[in-house]
């Protein structure tokens, strides 16, 4: 073709070598214009059919790989084709020419197969297995093995020799290929054991201190796991430190159906006494007591009947007390509470005394698992009990503050 051009230039008088150079600028500029129009023509055909096959389907999968540039880089193979068909117009350079063709036609392969696995990997995510076996990590490993395999054709390509001379030569360089993989390799590691284990899943909240992570699991890779907080920020953590180190996964939560509630209020000991009958009497008249109230009274009387205890000495005996009632109170408001876990563990225990105070102990689970509901049941509960603590003659214990102080000092001063 060239020949042909050179010499119809050359009737035309023009000069040997400015013939020569037009005729090859000409070819060269027919193949462009013909690998330009074969990657649009190929390229609107696949849209227009895949395109239409995809309006008229309800899958996901069609759409998902529209979005992917999987068309875009199989109409990249036309212009590798056509120049690799066109290079014996240039026989000089046909060697070379068909080289580079070929290695651009095995890039682009590779990047169809990206695309057909980053599309796997959306359409896996639509499925609920997603989220306890994500393969996120395993495709970045098969790109990885795939790129290196292009490369090892690209260059047996193009130095003219077998790949099996240069997968031979490798072993020398093993050393220094375990070092330039280490981090995919331990990577790839800590992603089968995450996934064997059932460690960690996308979706999962969970707690690494050592990285300032508090989030949830949005996304798990070869290197790293990627953990949005609840301000919104982004952590990423090395995936094989998720192996190496300890954290908190809170998925247990979501599974048990509860969220623990375990918060103390502290009561001041000195205003804990036996009751009286004029308490007992006011205490009985709360909903939530009075079968308890009378219930506790006959077996207590039947107990120091039985053991003929002297009543009117306090220490002898059994009695009732203000903290006692109180827990009952609180253990029977907690059982009728239509926000908690019945089926789950729920307490009111008495802790050790401490400098504070007498700590009484609420410990229960919310039937809803949903942050903001735990929140506000919560502090419905203990604003309930912190209200009604006065009511069985009991103070709550505080730490003066400075306008306690200032009024001890007024006191003070007026006496």
């Amino acid at each position: 073709m060239v020949k042909s051009i050179q010499q119809f230039l050359a009737e035309y008088g023009f000069y040997a070598m400015w013939a020569k150079l037009l005729a090859y600028t000409a070819v060269v500029a027919m193949i462009l214009l013909a690998s330009a129009f074969g990657y649009l023509l190929v390229k609107k055909i696949l849209f227009k059919v895949f395109g239409a096959y995809s309006k008229h389907t309800k899958n996901k999968w069609d759409d998902i790989l529209l979005n992917k540039n999987l068309f875009s880089r199989i109409a990249s193979l036309a212009p590798a084709i056509i120049i690799h068909m066109s290079a014996p117009a240039f026989p000089g350079q046909q060697i070379w020419i068909q080289r580079l063709a070929f290695s651009y036609l095995v890039l682009t392969m590779i990047l169809i197969s990206f695309s057909l696995l980053d599309g796997f990997e959306a359409i896996y995510r639509t499925f609920a297995i997603s989220r306890e076996r994500p393969i996120k990590g395993l495709l970045q490993v098969v790109k990885i093995i795939l790129s290196v395999v292009g490369a090892i054709i690209i260059i047996s390509v193009l130095i003219d020799r077998s790949p099996w001379v240069l997968l031979s030569g490798i072993g020398v360089f093993s050393a220094l290929l375990l070092l330039i993989f280490q981090d995919s390799i331990l990577g790839f590691v800590a992603g089968v054991q995450l996934a064997g284990n059932d460690m960690v899943r996308v979706g999962d909240w969970i707690e690494m201190p050592k990285y300032n992570a508090d989030g949830e699991v949005v996304d798990i890779t070869l290197h790293t796991v990627k953990v949005q907080n609840g301000d919104k920020t982004i952590t990423m953590i090395p995936t094989r430190a998720m192996i190496t180190d300890s954290f908190k996964n809170w998925k247990g939560i979501e599974e048990s159906g509860g969220r623990r509630i375990k918060r103390s209020i502290y009561i001041d000991m000195n205003s804990i006494r036996f009751c009286t009958d004029e308490m007992l009497e006011r205490f009985g008249k709360f909903y939530y007591l009075t079968d308890y109230i009378r219930s506790k009274k006959k077996e207590i009387e039947e107990y120091n009947r039985q053991n003929e205890v002297d009543p009117d000495q306090l220490v002898n005996g059994r009695r009732m007390t203000n903290i006692g009632t109180f827990r009952a109170y609180v253990q029977a408001y907690l059982k009728n509470h239509p926000a908690l876990h019945k089926d789950m563990t729920l307490l009111v225990r008495q802790l050790a005394p401490s400098q504070y105070g007498l700590p009484i102990e609420i410990y229960c689970f919310t039937n809803d698992i949903d942050w903001a509901v735990y929140e506000s049941v919560q502090s419905d509960i203990f604003d309930h009990i912190l209200a009604i603590v006065p009511q069985f003659d009991l103070q709550i214990f505080q730490s003066p503050s400075g306008k306690d102080i200032i009024g001890i000092t007024e006191e003070r001063t007026e006496g």
